[in-house]
């Protein structure tokens, strides 16, 4: 019988050849199944783009903030729901879901509002979990106190976009907020509640990042121990203040290689335990403007499990 990747896996979070924590392993022995991630959309904004902290938005996102894949804010949280679930259905063969809310900041509101979207959301029909994408800066301590109280009642996961711990970098692409300022958020949010499972987000391929600045802003969330992480890929959106830099020539993809090498590097960064959700991203295929290489995502992860059996890698193994 031929020896395989997987039979040689040192790796004690993955029963496949992934050399790393996947969230579709975490999602198994949590549910015993997949689950589908349903985004939706509701209806919120920013603080840096309604004035608070700024305008316009981070340089890279699009008029949606994120939700591209969800249906329009104007329609109820459950018929969002029904349309992407049935989209999906053929993909994902499922009972079990978890209501995304992605676009914007999804705790930028009154809680009274919040309570609306979240509640109706898990009136749904296998509906097992809520995750809330937000920002640090946006976690007041009765939202947090709504928060732990959810999480007394269902699986929820805060998403927090970081995306770098330069504050240069940051404040360049206009997030709005610096590192000290997410740290504060994100211990306000750890603190409230243990039952609250925490995602941190980070982009390789900032403009003004190398490679180095990338792996210390992994080396910074490891020592927050996060339950969850995700790397994404800086996509060129036509629409965006950075499509406007990109058409300039003021700013250059990160080359597929180096990308690829860039996170084996960074999953040796992580504790095992730490659940990889995402090792890059999804640009809208019409809007798309660079790089061109990551619409071939499949192939982008395979590349990066090869890379990490080739060179005996696997997830905080430089720990």
């Amino acid at each position: 019988m031929k020896i395989t990747q997987r039979d040689t896996n040192p790796f004690k979070f993955s029963d496949t050849n992934k050399r790393y924590h996947t969230y579709d392993y975490f999602m198994k022995r949590r549910y015993g199944g997949k689950c589908a991630k349903i985004p939706l959309d509701g209806g919120f904004t920013c603080p840096n783009v309604d004035g608070r902290c700024g305008v316009g938005g981070c340089i890279y996102c699009s008029g949606r903030g994120s939700g591209d894949f969800a249906q329009p804010a104007e329609m109820p949280i459950s018929e969002q729901f029904r349309i992407t679930a049935e989209s999906l259905s053929s993909k994902w063969k499922t009972d079990k879901y978890i209501a995304y809310f992605q676009a914007h900041t999804n705790t930028y509101a009154p809680v009274s509002v919040l309570r609306e979207k979240f509640e109706e959301a898990l009136k749904i029909k296998g509906v097992v979990g809520l995750n809330v994408a937000t920002r640090a800066d946006c976690l007041p301590p009765d939202v947090v106190e709504y928060l732990a109280e959810l999480s007394s009642r269902t699986d929820l996961t805060v998403e927090l976009g970081l995306q770098t711990v330069n504050d240069d970098v940051a404040r360049y692409i206009n997030r709005g907020h610096t590192f000290e300022e997410f740290c504060e958020g994100y211990a306000r949010l750890r603190s409230a509640s243990d039952k609250i499972m925490t995602c941190v987000h980070l982009i390789f391929g900032l403009p003004g990042e190398t490679p180095e600045h990338m792996l210390e802003s992994v080396r910074q969330v490891a020592k927050l121990k996060p339950n969850q992480v995700k790397i994404h890929l800086l996509h060129v959106i036509e629409g965006t203040k950075l499509a406007q830099i990109y058409r300039a020539g003021e700013y250059t993809p990160m080359d597929r290689e180096l990308y690829i090498e860039t996170v084996c590097r960074a999953l040796r960064l992580l504790p095992a335990e730490t659940v990889i959700g995402r090792l890059t991203g999804d640009g809208a295929p019409d809007t798309l403007l660079a790089p061109d290489w990551s619409r071939k995502k499949v192939a982008v992860i395979n590349d990066i499990d090869k890379m990490m059996f080739e060179r005996n890698w696997f997830q905080g193994d430089q720990i």
